[in-house]
This record gives structure tokens, sequence and C-alpha cells, in this order.
């Protein structure tokens, strides 16, 4: 019995060490993660932990000194640009490994290999829209310039020099938590990141749900409802500029036909909130004579940021700014004489076209009046826990179509794919973006900035500049397709040679603003420029036109500005849209038949001063309401659920409350009644306050907007632990402070220029990607209150040394 009992024990024992050492469905191997000598204890870190450290590194050609300031920001200082580069790696790398690693997995569809099949359609969709393929190209022009390839290839080995000094237990803890290892870098990975960004801010499309529109409508319709631009505009480079170049031609339109297969396709839009704001203010109407340079570009809003702050410095350069952690060089920034930033523009660079196949096995298709080969990519997936999946993407000259079948779609993101079309992209094509940073890193003028931008593909964005000479300018900057006007508004007939791209606008006949009369420059998203600019860029642009006008505003009426007014605007909740459209909306209001939470909800928003912070109920009041007049106005007309339809924007409804009161759009089809904008101002307030008193009870400070519009940060892999929680926050879609849902400013900079510039800026979160660091979220607090740090841009590595915390030096072994 004794033997018996012994053996089970043995038994229960080896079945426990067995289970604490594996891996079960998204549980990390318990014993691995709950290690003391190599889990997950070893990743906390103490705001003191680190000391001055010397390492001796292969590669290197001459020594680098690192120092790290207050908030851990690294100080590079090396004495060639190889070594700037290969620090660069090193010391981003040891910051945020795993948020390289897991951000290049997504674009190059390669999650299912650490997460397991729950990754596949991410990864088919990624695949399938050719990102690696993209990728694959952008690395082709990387490598035909010297200069960028020694940095990329730099950049890499200190990565990689940083991978292979560690040992299990100095892993960060998500891939303890996901239980695997970091793999080597690539340069390749350098160009996913900027595949990742145009997906990002240039991957959406409103093409399948227009066409259905066309359809449903006709075409009358549509061109009133989707105007080419907007009611209520203001513009980045100021209307009336002349534009001095002599045009190319433009083409002429084909006679493209709709798709027939859209008519149940889901569509991912094009949302609000996705863009940035920037300005440059002449020295005319700053305090200190010189140019103040302002830049908050929004993204979605994560632990870790997707910026990286740093100094990097050579006898070539010497520039401070913010990094894409997995790439190389600053991307916005500044250095002793000039400074720059971006938004995006928005630009009609992806496009869908209708493919005819001669047959079923899909090796050929009809266009120019003949039968062309296609060709196939094979992709293949490794799944964790699970056989490879072989996928195969039919490539015709337009680029790949994403899907051939209804049977290789799945559910979700990739829902917007129509079957049966082929995606022509501007991130498929060869491009080196990097040259355009690292040329903007050493700029000294306007010249050198103009120079840069003509390196640039994509994401399409509109570089901001000022510079110690006293310039400032503005240009919507990319590799612009030359195309005849609305063409990729809808699917497009892919037989036909006239829907092709037919060449590229020259970058030196890009829109483009320099020292305009006001004294100042600014984008918000809004439309580059006003009808008069000679070639098609989009149809729409991604901002609200209210977020441009309210900068605007402010830059006219400014005089004396400071970096700390700049700091102020950036932080800006006061509505435009609010503005232009809360008393037309009072004014069908009868407070005399009111209820007294009616009433009460009336008096708030009559006198609520229109700002979008944490603390005012009428903010709170007015977007409901007024979401509620959108949808009722719209809904009944356009939620079919035979095919998905475009909604009318914002703009389009605010000019038919404002000059249309009686128009049919207002009537609502689902009730006897004839309906008019008074009509459904009432219900929708109705609605709104009913609405309130339900989830908040009475008028009270429940109805606050920052309680009502929680804002939280969320860890990348959506880790509620290391995410930062919900807290107050103002800010909204339409306003300067452009914070909603999870996008907000991802970081706000402020340059003041001059014979010594001096730079401010934060982003919400910390330079470590480490969760049991202080210093992965140390700088929230100041982002929350609107406030900047002080940037310390040294001049040497010996330069203010009162203010250098720790130091890092390294050897060449």
């Amino acid at each position: 019995m004794k033997i018996i009992n012994a053996l089970t024990a043995v038994i229960i024992t080896l079945v426990l060490i067995w289970a604490l050492q594996t891996k079960f469905g998204d549980i990390p191997p318990v014993g691995k993660f709950l290690n003391p000598g190599t889990g997950f204890w070893q990743n906390a870190e103490s705001k003191n932990a680190y000391a001055d450290e010397e390492l001796q590194m292969p590669g290197l050609k001459g020594k680098v000194v690192i120092k790290y300031d207050e908030n851990r920001v690294p100080h590079i200082f090396a004495e060639n640009d190889h070594d700037l580069y290969y620090a660069q790696g090193f010391v981003t790398a040891r910051d945020r490994l795993w948020e390289m690693d897991v951000q290049t997995r997504q674009a190059a569809g390669r999650l299912s290999e650490v997460i397991g099949k729950a990754a596949l359609g991410s990864d088919e969709y990624h695949r399938r829209m050719g990102m690696v393929y993209g990728a694959e190209n952008t690395l082709k022009g990387i490598e035909k310039d010297p200069q960028v390839k020694e940095a990329v290839d730099a950049y890499t080995d200190g990565i990689n020099s940083y991978i292979h000094q560690l040992s299990p237990k100095d892993y960060p803890i998500e891939f303890k938590l996901l239980d695997y290892a970091p793999e080597d870098w690539k340069p390749i990975n350098c160009a996913f990141l900027l595949k990742l960004m145009s997906e990002t801010l240039a991957g959406g499309s409103e093409q399948f749900a227009l066409t259905n529109d066309l359809k449903h409508f006709g075409a009358k319709v549509v061109a009133d409802l989707f105007p080419d631009y907007p009611y209520l505009e203001d513009p980045i480079v100021p209307k009336g500029t002349k534009w001095d170049f002599k045009p190319l031609p433009i083409p002429k339109p084909s006679q493209s036909f709709i798709a027939q297969q859209t008519d149940s396709v889901v569509t991912a839009g094009i949302p609000e909130g996705i863009g940035s704001n920037n300005w440059a203010i002449a020295g005319n109407k700053t305090a200190s004579g010189y140019p103040i340079l302002a830049n908050d570009p929004h993204l979605h809003l994560t632990y870790p940021s997707i910026w990286y702050q740093l100094q990097l410095s050579s006898p070539m350069v010497n520039v401070y700014g913010v990094s894409l952690p997995g790439a190389p060089c600053v991307v916005i920034g500044y250095n002793n004489k000039i400074s720059w930033g971006v938004t995006n523009v928005g630009a009609d660079v992806l496009d869908w076209y209708q493919i005819r196949f001669k047959d079923n096995s899909k090796n050929e298709y009809w266009y120019n009046n003949q039968w062309n080969k296609v060709t196939r990519r094979i992709e293949t997936i490794k799944v964790r826990g699970g056989a490879d999946v072989v996928d195969t993407v039919i490539y015709t000259h337009h680029g790949p179509v994403v899907y051939d079948n209804a049977g290789e779609k799945k559910t979700g993101r990739n829902s917007n794919v129509p079957v049966g079309n082929a995606l022509r992209w501007i991130a498929h094509d060869e491009s080196d973006e990097f040259m355009t940073f690292y040329m903007l890193n050493r700029g000294k003028n306007y010249d050198d900035y103009r120079a840069a931008l003509t390196h640039y593909t994509a994401p399409a964005q509109n570089f901001i500049f000022a510079d110690a000479d006293k310039d400032i300018a503005i240009t919507p900057n990319g590799k612009f397709p030359l195309k005849f006007k609305d063409q990729g508004k809808f699917i497009l007939d892919g037989s036909d040679p006239a829907n092709d791209w037919h060449g590229w606008i020259p970058y030196d006949q890009n829109p483009t603003v320099k020292n305009p009369a006001r004294g100042f420059v600014s984008s918000a998203n809004q439309s580059a420029t006003d009808q008069t600019y000679p070639y098609y860029i989009a149809w729409r642009f991604d901002g609200p036109y209210e977020r441009g006008k309210r900068i605007n505003d402010r830059l006219t009426a400014i005089t004396n500005a400071t970096a700390d007014s700049m700091r102020n605007l950036q932080g800006d909740t006061y509505s435009i849209h609010a503005q232009n459209v809360l008393d037309a909306m009072l004014k069908y209001l009868d407070h005399t038949k009111m209820s007294i939470d009616q009433l009460q909800a009336y008096n708030a928003v009559k006198n609520w001063n229109k700002r979008y912070d944490a603390t005012e109920t009428g903010a709170t009041i007015f977007e409901l309401w007024w979401n509620n007049f959108y949808r009722m106005t719209w809904e009944d007309k356009f939620a079919n659920k035979k095919m998905v339809l475009q909604y009318p924007n914002r703009d389009r409804t605010v000019k038919l409350l404002l000059t249309e009161p009686n128009s049919k759009w207002f009537d609502n089809t689902r009730t006897p009644a004839v309906e008019t904008a008074g009509d459904i101002v009432n219900i929708a307030f109705t609605h709104a306050v009913d609405e309130l008193v339900k989830q908040k009870g009475q008028l009270n400070d429940n109805w606050q907007w920052g309680r009502v519009k929680t804002t939280e940060i969320d860890h990348l892999a959506n880790l509620p632990a290391f995410g930062s929680g919900p807290f107050l926050y103002g800010g909204a879609s339409g306003v300067i402070n452009a914070t909603s849902g999870g996008n907000g400013p991802s970081w706000r900079m402020v340059v003041q220029l001059g014979p010594q510039p001096k730079g401010y800026g934060v982003f919400p979160g910390g330079e470590s990607g480490n969760p049991g660091s202080f210093y992965y979220d140390n700088m929230l607090t100041t982002w929350r209150l609107n406030e900047l740090n002080e940037l310390l841009f040294l001049q040497s590595a010996t330069d203010q040394p009162g203010k250098i915390k720790s130091t890092l030096t390294l050897n060449k072994k």
C-alpha cells in the first residue's frame, strides 16, 4: 500500500510539473510565469533602479555615450552615423522589444505563430491585402539608397545585439505571458512599420457603400448628398493661393460600370478622430520674433505608446523628437535649425477594380480587350498548435484580388473587402520614406525641407515646417496618382485601361504654401486646397471642418504668441460645430411645453459654453441630441438590410439643417406624418433627455461629459491589468483636443525656433514598455493636465550634467 501511495504521489507530482510547464489555451505555463528566477517577478523595476553601465558591443566602429534624463529619454552621442543608428536600435529594443515584435507580426500576418488559430483571420487578411508584398517592395527602395540602407542595417544590428544578450528571465513580460521567445530582427521589419501606418491612415474605403448609394438612389441624389467639396471649409492652403506651375493634362473619365457584387458588403469607413493638428506661426506674431511650430498627431492611444522619444547626435546630425519603435531616425521633431511635424492628408490612394475572369480556373482576366495572365503568390501561415495554412492569392496588374470567392472571406475586419475585386494601393509600391526623415533630421532650411519631401510616398502627410531663418511652410505631400475627378469614389471597371492610375502628380506641383500673408500655416485633416487646385487628390478628407476653423480663428487673432499659448491651444475644447448649429436647434424647442427633466436639460445646454470639458453637462446633452438628430434624419433611408449604404456626412447634415429645413430628407418614411427639421430636432431632444435620465438619473454630476465619455488607454494586447483604466478627460472628435473613443493626441510637441531652439512635448505613457517600470506611464498625468515637459536638447555628451540621471556607454568589442 505504501508503494502504491508513493507511486501515486510521484505520478501526481510529475503531472503537476508537466502542467506547470505547459501552455493551456490563453493561459501561460504557470510554473514558468511564477518562477522567481525567470518569471514575471524579474520584470519589476524601481524608479531608481538605473545605474551607470558600460557594455562591450560587437559591430560598433567606435564609442557611443547614451545619457538618460529624468524621464528615461535616451540622448545618444555617437562618433559616426552607423553607430548612431546601431545604438538607436539597441536602446529602443531595451525599452520596447515586445511592442516592436507584435506590431511587425501584425503587419506581416504572423500573429498565429504565437497566438494560435484565434489570430488566423487577421493574418489571412493582412497577407491577402498585400502587406508583405508592399513591405518587400519598400525594402527594395531602401536598399537602393546607401545612406538609408546603412541606417536600417545598423539599426537592425543594434536590435539583434540586445536580443542575443537576453536570457529567458530578461524577456519582456508579454513574451512570458504568451510563452514565446523574441526572434532576430530583419530589415524588412522596419518596412512593416510603414505598411502598418499606411493601413491605419490610408487603408479605409467608402467605395463599396457609395457604389450601392449610386445604384439605390441614382447619380443626382448621390451628387447632392455626397458633394466633392464641403459646405463649410477652411482649407490647409489658404483660399485664393495662386498655383505657380503648368499642370499636366488631366485624364478623361472612363465609362465605368457599377460593381455587381457589393450589395451585401459591410464597409469599414473612414472614422473621425484618426487625424491630427499642426501649425506654425510666423515670427511677426510671436513674442520672440521667431516662429513657433506645434504638432499633435491623433492616433490610437496605447500602452506602450506608438512613439519613442529620443535624441540622436553624431558629427553629421543632432536631432530630438519621436521615432516609431522599430524604425530608425526621428519622425517628428527638431534640430538646431528647423522643426517639422505631420498630419494625415487622407488622399485617395486605395482603389478597387472589379475583375472579370475567363473561367473558374481564374488563370486569366479581361483587360484592354484581351485575356491577360494572372500571377499567384503563395502565403504560408504558421499556426501555433496546428497545421500550417497555405493560402494562394491571385494578383493582376492592379494588385491582389483580395478575395476571389466568398468562401475565402471570414467575418470581422475583412468584411469591408468585396469579392472579385483587385486592390490598387499606394502601399504596395516601391518606396523609401526613411530617406525623407533622414534628410529632415539633418535639414538646415526651407530648401532642405522641400528636397526631403520628394522621397516620401505614403501614407500622405501634411508636412509642416518652421526654421531659424524665420520661414514657415506646409505641404500636403505624398506620391499622388494622376486621376480624373472622382476616380476611385466608386468601384471601377478593372477591364478598362482608362480607369488605371495615369501617372503621378509631380512633387513640385503638390499643394504648398510658404510664408503666407496671414502669418501662419496649419492643418487639421481638412481639405488641402480650395477648388482651384487643378488635380484630384480626394473627394473627401479625414477631418471635420470645425477643428481647422477653430485653429485658424485663434491663430488669426493671436499676437505675441509663446510656446505656452500654443500649448493651451492644443488643449482647446471649444466646438465650432456647436457654434454653427446649437442656436438653430434651440429655436425649434418650446420650453413652455417641457417636462421638468426636459426643462433642466434645455437650460443646461442653452447656457453651455460650447466646450467639451470633462465637467460640462451641456456637452453631454448636445452630443447625444445631435447624434440622435443625425441618426433620425438618415436612418430610415440608409439603414437598408439588403445592401449597406453610405450615410451622408456631418457637413451635409449641417447644411440641410441650416438651409433646407423643409427638405424631404427630414421626413421619416416610417410614419404617416411629413416631418421637417423642427420635428426631428424635437424628437431627438426628447429621446436624448429620456436616455440620460434612464441611464444617469435626473440631472446631476453623472451627466458630466467626462463621466459619460470615459477615456482609457488600452494595452497593445488589450490586457486590462496593463492599461490605464478609465479616467475623466474632456475633448471630442470635432474639437482641437480631439480625444474620442480610443483615439487622441498621441504626441504633443511645441518648438520655439530661434538661435537656441526650445522644445516641449509629452505623450500619454512613458518610455518603457515594461508594465512593472515606473517609466511605463509616468508621463500620463502631465498629458491629462494638457501640460508639456520641457525637452532636454543637449549640444554634447557633457552638456547640462545636472539633468542627467544615468549614463550607458557602448564600446566596440
